[in-house]
C-alpha cells in the first residue's frame, strides 16, 4: 500500500541548441540519455538506460516523441 505518489516532473531543454540522443558503447552496450549542443558537440549526460522503460520515461520527462538517433 503506497501513500505517497511519485510526481512526474515535465523538464525542459533549449530545443534550438540541444538535440536528444542516446550515447551507447560499442564494448558494453551501455547506454545513457542526454542532449548534445549542436554547436559545440558537447554531451549533458541526464540518466541511464537500462531496460526500454527508462527510455520512456525519460522521453515523457522531456515531452520527446519519435525516435531519438544513437552515437556509438
Amino acid at each position: 500500500m503506497g501513500l505517497f505518489k511519485k510526481k512526474s516532473v515535465r523538464k525542459s531543454y533549449d530545443k534550438e541548441k540541444m538535440r536528444p540522443v542516446i550515447q551507447a558503447s560499442i564494448c558494453t552496450g551501455e547506454q545513457v540519455a542526454g542532449f548534445k549542443d549542436i554547436q559545440t558537440g558537447e554531451m549533458e549526460e541526464i540518466m541511464l538506460i537500462k531496460c526500454p522503460q527508462d527510455l520512456e520515461y525519460f522521453k515523457s520527462i522531456y515531452g520527446i516523441t519519435g525516435e531519438i538517433p544513437k552515437e556509438y
